[in-house]
């Protein structure tokens, strides 16, 4: 039963000069409305996602590199939210691009996405043109999307950024190209602008970062996406001040690395990359605040995957993982933890550290939430909103996460990681203490083992049924 509500005056009376004072305002915030309230493009954020090709969780001073000089991106750490417990979705370039762009497990759009993902026939192997991506997401609600530098998730149109939601693209398709050149490693000339090959001249992460800058100034008004994905520091391992490497129309399948004088030591090369990459951060930064836009904008700094410490061929003292096992390609933590920073002054606590486990298909969820989007009717999601620890600080809820690369498999739960690699017998880690996956406690933990065992045959069932069309 309904009480029945208070007889009272729908409009509280208010002296005859309050009144007044009050008609004069309502008619200045119609006149200046920017003056009076929000418009759409200030209460949402322009987003910024830097995406570091092969950055090892140890390359960089913030997470404890003693040799890399990095003061820009440890800058970011310093006024934003720095991750220990930040995964990318697989060991490999491919997969966990997909995986940022769609919000869900690589894996249900086929086996190939396990991997680095080759042309395949014809050249027409990548993401379907059907996913749904945060580009597109954003687009409806107002953002121009811009996307400068590596590519990877198809090789010719349509299977590229601009009919992926993306209003302009300038970059590579393939895996890997010469930081001079712009060869890829099959010979091919590799430097796109939207659906079309269009040559640029200088050195690639100088190249992708006056992109980004002009963009932003062109897009100074938002709300707009960029998405700076740098190829360094993947190979060929090329500073600035190294010299070009391959040429149009030779295969360089076998010779893929560069000149690397000293196959022993390939560190000077990759610190040359690495300082060329925290220049561009430094660039895109110093624009913002120029721009004045950096109080409204949400920055993220991450990496595709692991980075390599050693390679086929003698190549060593490549990358670091600090104290990670393992290294690019695998699923022990070196290959998929890696760095994290979110900054948006303002709203991200400066200086601030979290221990909370999140992995990269966490973003789309987490941009689309803060842009105000909405997802598509049926669109699957895999990951999880960010937001409220980004902001808030609360825990995120305990969750199960795995990574496949054919047969390298892992699978995570709060502490505890089984690994089920390469048919071998599971081994179970406590990362809690024991980051470094020393000590095997399968032994000790049989029903735990089980229980994992059991939740990632049931996901492995569930990505292998494919990306079903909404």
């Amino acid at each position: 039963m309904s009480l029945p509500l208070p007889v009272t005056d729908p409009i509280p009376r208010q002296p005859i000069a309050t009144v007044v004072v009050l008609l004069a305002l309502f008619v200045m915030c119609r006149a200046t409305s920017s003056a009076c309230a929000q418009r759409p493009d200030q209460a949402r954020p322009n987003i910024v996602i830097i995406l570091i090709d092969d950055l090892g969780y140890g390359d960089v001073g913030c997470y404890g590199s003693r040799v890399n000089n990095t003061p820009h991106i440890d800058g970011l750490a310093r006024r934003g939210l720095r991750f220990t417990d930040f995964h990318s979705n697989g060991p490999m370039c491919s997969p966990t691009r997909a995986a940022l762009l769609t919000g869900c497990y690589q894996q249900r759009f086929g086996q190939e996405f396990d991997s680095a993902l080759g042309p395949g026939p014809d050249r027409r192997r990548g993401l379907p043109v059907q996913a749904v991506t945060l580009a597109e997401l954003l687009k409806p609600a107002g953002y121009a999307t811009g996307m400068f530098g590596k590519w990877h998730l198809g090789y010719q149109p349509p299977l590229l950024p601009a009919n992926q939601g993306f209003d302009e693209f300038r970059g590579l398709v393939s895996g890997d190209g010469d930081h001079h050149t712009q060869v890829s490693r099959d010979g091919l000339e590799d430097w796109w602008r939207n659906n079309r090959l269009e040559k640029d001249q200088g050195y690639t992460t100088e190249l992708l970062t006056d992109y980004s800058v002009d963009f932003l100034e062109r897009q100074a008004e938002g709300p707009f996406f960029l998405y700076l994905a740098h190829l360094a520091i993947h190979f060929p391992w090329q500073g600035p001040d190294d010299p070009p490497h391959r040429k149009p129309g030779v295969d360089y399948a076998r010779d893929k690395w560069g000149i690397i004088p000293n196959r022993g030591n390939v560190a000077p090369h990759v610190q040359a990359m690495i300082a060329a990459v925290d220049r561009s951060v430094g660039r895109v930064m110093k624009t913002l605040d120029r721009l004045k836009l950096t109080r409204n904008t949400l920055v993220v700094f991450t990496s595709d995957n692991g980075g390599y410490l050693r390679y086929d061929g003698g190549f060593e003292n490549i990358s670091s993982n600090g104290r990670l096992k393992g290294q690019k390609g695998g699923v022990e933590e070196g290959g998929h933890r890696v760095p994290a920073i979110f900054h948006w002054p303002g709203k991200i606590s400066a200086g601030r550290v979290t221990h909370e486990t999140a992995m990269t298909m966490d973003l789309l969820p987490t941009c689309v939430r803060l842009a105000g989007a909405r997802l598509s009717r049926g669109q699957k999601m895999d990951g999880v909103d960010l937001s409220s620890l980004l902001f808030d600080g609360k825990p995120l809820a305990q969750r199960t996460l795995f990574w496949r690369k054919r047969s390298l498999r892992a699978v995570r739960r709060g502490d505890w990681k089984l690994n089920l690699s390469d048919r071998q017998r599971p081994r179970l880690y406590n990362l809690a203490d024991d980051v470094g996956e020393t000590t095997d406690r399968a032994a000790q933990q049989v029903r735990l083992v089980n229980a994992l065992l059991s939740a990632y045959d049931a996901w492995e069932a569930d990505v292998n049924r494919g990306f079903q069309v909404r």
